[in-house]
């Protein structure tokens, strides 16, 4: 089905829904710290017309950076957040009342080296590239390269040059030795030459990247709107599913990619499970994120338990009313 028919049928099958839905639409705001693969669910979520059908008036609004994201999630200036996980866990481990309440997706990074760069060794004294130094991937490529033997910032230098796109430009001008780069941009940059370096995945298997978040209370009194959201979101992740190449042109369009990287990418994410199908979240994939953070912000004493940070009691809502449980 392409993505002509897919909208067709879209549109036929929530028209008359639709048009009752949007007499009582509800405003909902929504923002996302980047406008990446990994987020696909909400782009269709809003694209494909989910969040319409459940009633919702939701403009998703791109805040780059995981603190800008906080910042307008505890003003009350935007309702779900989706971003890198350290956000909310610091914001809790500060007092306020946020919390997790559905996967977004597990991390696919890779770390791809200049052509002189082909393993972690060859990386020591030289500048690698990161989407920001103190939060998401930072964290991330800093543990992974301590794993692998090297400590910062005594054994290489790490510059801030945005996300997965800017930093394969940067990767590609010389103006970095490496960066940690997602699917489906990895794969492009392979295509091109440049080495792999290695998987996030081979030293953390289920890091959990990115969650949606809400402030507790808020979201208590607004249950119902919270539910209808993660039923749109939980609709259109199983509609990239069942509808790959459709739903591969639309992210085509959405993300300004070229055809063949969102088919592979959405390929990628779809059979490693990026997307857990029931938005749930990974408890231990979670923890690994608690333990980069504690270590980096320096907590003392134990590990806090993942479980405080997390309301799981929504998107359980949510599938229930779904008939899918």
């Amino acid at each position: 089905m392409d993505l002509k028919r897919a909208l067709q049928l879209v549109c036929l099958i929530f028209a008359l829904p639709a048009v009752a839905a949007a007499q009582e639409a509800i405003k909902f705001p929504v923002a996302a710290s980047s406008k990446v693969l990994g987020f696909a669910p909400l782009w269709a979520a809003s694209g494909m017309g989910f969040l319409k059908r459940e009633g919702l008036d939701s403009e998703v609004t791109v805040i780059r950076g995981t603190a800008p994201t906080m910042q307008a999630l505890v003003s009350d200036s935007i309702y779900v957040v989706l971003s890198a996980n350290d956000g909310p866990i610091g914001l809790a481990e500060k007092g306020m009342d946020v919390a997790i309440i559905a996967a977004g997706s597990k991390t696919t990074h890779m770390i791809m080296g200049g052509k002189a760069f082909k393993t972690y060794e060859d990386l020591r004294g030289a500048t690698i590239g990161s989407s920001t130094l103190t939060s998401g991937t930072a964290f991330l490529l800093k543990r992974v390269l301590k794993t692998e033997g090297l400590e910062y910032p005594k054994d290489y230098k790490l510059v801030n040059v945005g996300g997965s796109g800017p930093a394969f430009t940067a990767l590609t001008t010389g103006n970095i030795a490496a960066a940690i780069l997602a699917v489906p941009i990895s794969f492009r940059a392979q295509e091109m030459g440049f080495n792999l370096i290695g998987k996030i995945t081979d030293i953390f298997p289920n890091y959990l990247l990115s969650s949606f978040s809400v402030r507790r209370e808020w979201a208590a009194e607004h249950r119902q709107e919270v539910v209808r959201f993660l039923k749109a979101v939980l609709q259109a992740r199983k509609w990239l599913e069942e509808n790959k190449k459709a739903g591969a042109e639309f992210l085509a369009k959405e993300l300004d990619m070229k055809p063949k990287l969102a088919e592979q990418g959405l390929d990628y994410y779809l059979t490693h499970r990026a997307w857990e199908p029931d938005l749930n979240i990974d408890l231990d994939g979670l923890k690994t994120v608690v333990e980069i953070y504690a270590e980096q912000a320096g907590i003392k004493g134990p590990t806090p338990n993942p479980e405080k940070y997390v309301d799981l009691s929504y998107p359980q809502q949510a599938w229930k009313e779904l008939g899918w449980r």
